[in-house]
């Protein structure tokens, strides 16, 4: 009694169409149920744990290993004054990398990584599972059902709950915060530029040390030939060069250390007193405003510590601290004070201080190996670049490119051709058209720092919504963070006119595709949302549909996972015929890293047998490549066939409780919705003495919506729809143009009809993406007023 009184409150507040829909078109609750297993940790050995913390060398700590190349450089661009600036500026460099990488990003930031994701996008999917913050409104609830949508839970009366709600009360505050998260990641794709360019740059500078007779324009042009080789080497893939990384980046680490240990022991071991905190007191107080401005190359110290976590898939977090730990943060602690102590007695050699602190015996073989790490920092950067835009992409944030997968065995090995040329182009042009480290360097802290605040502010929600942190340990985190990150940034801010603008316009014009992008596919799918087919007019349309129903099956691409694409009526009203069998699929990606393939397809059928529709939704995480799914029809077809299947032990289960063809409800549930069905306003059923619903007002009255003489056995529906896949399978998909009202602001104008519709134009098609051939595909034509 109690389900009868909450379906008549059901139809009274919602209407008897509603309801009917919801039936015809249930919701994938049990299938997804029905594919959840059981996720377990991977433990590692010590040998193996070992293993991973060397091979994390070499991927992940190449950026942040070549800092010491142009560290000093860039502290000192006018020279040293007073050679107790060299213990100040030392200091600031050892507490730097204390707070930053190894407290903070080491030990806290790595926590926050998505089941071993790293970066800005994997913490906005992260923070997407614990409040509904993303602004595609594409999720149901059986999504919540895979193995990898982990996330924890809170009393709504929590501070975590408090900071959902708040979250979740404005659509305002949603757009912001992903506004924030593209920012950073367009910062990150400027790190991609930038750090090539000083990388090799630095490098192929040790050139002067021993040829002091080479030109600047000399040592540009060998900097730019190793860049475009760099870059053409791309395509080949990071695997395939992968098992050189770590020993080049493993022996650039002992030498520096070396050279540290031997330069601190020749000249002035009185540097370690930079140890002490008290000196950056003394260091600030007699430079003043020359001292704060230094810090924009001080900085540079921590570059890469960004890239350490977005480089956090590929190894895991404890090898990731352990390397740091034991090898990585003594080594270049040791690189900074061998520096430091020859620059007390050398003040004058502070722009190559790396190249000529080196023992003349050792010079040459060490400047191969540092053309080498920093050609492998170079690397790092941008396969973080191809990954960050294919998450991008995926979260509906990038228009649709080609990904080239490069590795069978590597996922994340991925090779992105058209932005490998733009960031050719846009390196070359920074390397030539700067000439120095001082102005790449002021341009690469921008884009550090930055990325760094981005990064603080995605922390403390994380802090809140998924540890339920006490809130006086989040303004502890928070302040401590900000503190050290603002003051980096204002004396970044005094370098914007000495190249720090060049990452603010890269980030400025990614960011204004990126959100255009996002905007457009927004009100598309918005657009789609609202103007969906009722399924009472399917419904009146009979089972074949007012049409001449051909053998075959079409599949209907959609973005919806619920409801009927305006594309199919738009479809059957300008076309007569139909396929015998149609699937309406939806391809969506869920804030998560990846979707096991078992668990990938959900399918159910919509309206009676005797209609032969199906709805099927394919769910991809956003590191999951299209590439592999080359098969995409044939697994969709396998988990139709499956799901045939499994409706017939469920119905041949059923047998004694009389279940009815809507699915598992009994007698009673069906008498229930015919009673429903008996109030609906738009059609008059009745109830025939052979169990038939009828259309009395249809067009097509010979025609009943669901018989028990017309349904299929198992058996039969098996074969009718083998034999309908062997006719042919068409691919329809729709071909829209989107414009914006008349009424709509010209801001709305420009970015829908301008940016929006020329990225649409340039970008791949969806039938690319899921390589469909180009003769099984149908487009359909429409125009969104959104």
């Amino acid at each position: 009694m109690a389900a009868i009184d909450q379906l008549d409150e059901e139809v009274d507040s919602k209407g008897a169409m509603w309801v009917l829909e919801q039936t015809l078109d249930q919701p994938m609750d049990e299938d997804a149920g029905k594919l959840k297993n059981m996720y377990i940790e991977k433990k590692f050995s010590a040998i193996l744990f070992l293993r991973l913390a060397f091979q994390s060398l070499g991927v992940v700590y190449g950026d942040l290993g070549t800092s010491p190349l142009y560290v000093f450089n860039n502290t000192f661009p006018h020279g040293i004054r007073d050679p107790e600036d060299v213990i100040g500026a030392l200091s600031l460099i050892i507490y730097s990398l204390t707070l930053i990488p190894l407290l903070k990003y080491v030990f806290i930031v790595c926590r926050a990584n998505d089941n071993g994701q790293g970066g800005t996008l994997a913490i906005y999917s992260l923070l997407c599972r614990h409040a509904k913050i993303k602004t595609i409104p594409n999720q149901h609830r059986t999504d919540e059902e895979l193995t990898t949508y982990s996330r924890s839970t809170f009393d709504e009366h929590s501070l975590a709950g408090k900071t959902k709600k708040w979250l979740e009360a404005d659509s305002c505050k949603r757009v912001a915060l992903l506004i924030l998260v593209l920012v950073g990641t367009c910062m990150v794709i400027g790190d991609g530029i930038l750090t090539p360019a000083i990388s090799v740059l630095s490098a192929t500078g040790g050139i002067r040390v021993d040829h002091p007779k080479m030109s600047t324009d000399d040592v540009t042009i060998v900097a730019v030939i190793i860049l475009v080789g760099l870059f053409c080497m791309q395509h080949y893939g990071t695997d395939k060069v992968a098992w050189l990384f770590a020993p080049i980046v493993l022996l650039w680490f002992l030498v520096i250390g070396g050279i540290g240990i031997f330069n601190i022991c020749k000249y002035d071991t009185s540097v370690l007193k930079a140890f002490s905190p008290l000196y950056i007191y003394r260091y600030f107080r007699r430079t003043k405003k020359r001292g704060w401005m230094s810090l924009g190359g001080i900085m540079l110290s921590i570059t890469g510590t960004e890239a350490l976590f977005a480089d956090l898939a590929h190894f895991p977090v404890s090898s990731i601290q352990f390397a740091f730990t034991v090898f990585v943060f003594p080594s270049l602690l040791l690189a900074y004070c061998g520096q430091a102590a020859y620059l007390m007695y050398n003040t004058d050699h502070v722009f190559d201080s790396f190249y000529r602190s080196i023992p003349e015996s050792i010079y040459w073989p060490v400047f191969l190996i540092a053309t080498l790490a920093a050609i492998v920092a170079s690397q790092a950067s941008i396969s973080a670049t191809f990954s960050i835009i294919n998450q991008a992409h995926a979260l509906g944030c990038f228009p649709r490119i080609r990904v080239v997968h490069t590795s069978e065995r590597f996922l994340g090995q991925i090779y992105v051709p058209d932005v490998n040329w733009i960031l050719m182009i846009l390196c070359i042009a920074v390397t030539a058209g700067f000439g120095n480290q001082n102005q790449i360097g002021n341009a690469y802290g921008t884009a550090v720092v930055v990325v760094m605040l981005v990064t603080t502010f995605l922390i403390t929600l994380v802090m809140l919504l998924v540890w339920h942190c006490h809130w006086l340990i989040v303004v502890v985190f928070t302040s401590l963070s900000l503190g050290v990150e603002c003051t980096y940034f204002s004396a970044v801010l005094f370098k914007i006119n000495q190249g720090g603008w060049v990452p603010l316009v890269v980030a400025a014009i990614f960011l204004l595709i990126m959100y255009a992008w996002h905007y457009g596919t927004l009100k598309r799918y918005e657009f789609e949302m609202h103007s969906q087919v009722s399924l009472a007019w399917i419904l009146g349309l009979g089972p074949s549909l007012g049409l001449v129903r051909v053998p075959g099956i079409g599949l209907v691409y959609s973005e919806l996972a619920r409801g009927v694409p305006r594309i199919f009526s738009h479809f059957i009203t300008n076309l007569p015929a139909l396929h015998s069998v149609v699937v309406f699929v939806c391809v969506k990606y869920l804030p998560v890293y990846t979707v096991p393939e078992d668990e990938r397809f959900l399918v159910k059928r919509i309206g009676p047998k005797s209609f032969r529709m199906f709805r099927c939704v394919a769910r991809y995480g956003y590191k999951d490549p299209h590439r592999r799914d080359e098969g995409f029809e044939k697994k969709l077809f396998e988990n139709l066939l499956m799901f045939v299947r499994m409706e017939a032990m469920m119905e041949g289960r059923s047998d004694s409780e009389e279940s009815s063809v809507y699915g598992h409800q009994t007698r009673d549930s069906r008498v229930d919705l015919l009673s429903i069905l008996k109030g609906a306003s738009t059609a008059q059923l009745t109830l025939s003495s052979v169990d038939t619903i009828g259309l009395a007002g249809s067009s097509f009255p010979g025609h009943s919506i669901m018989s028990s003489s017309s349904i299929l056995t198992e058996g039969n529906e098996l074969e009718f729809l083998s034999r309908c896949r062997d006719a042919g399978v068409v691919h329809i998909m729709g071909n829209t143009v989107v414009r914006a009202r008349k009424e709509s602001m010209i801001v709305k104008k420009i970015a829908i009809d301008y940016v929006y519709a020329f990225l649409r134009r340039i970008c791949r098609e969806n039938s690319v993406i899921f390589n469909v051939p180009h003769e099984t595909l149908l487009n359909v034509g429409q125009i969104f007023y959104v």
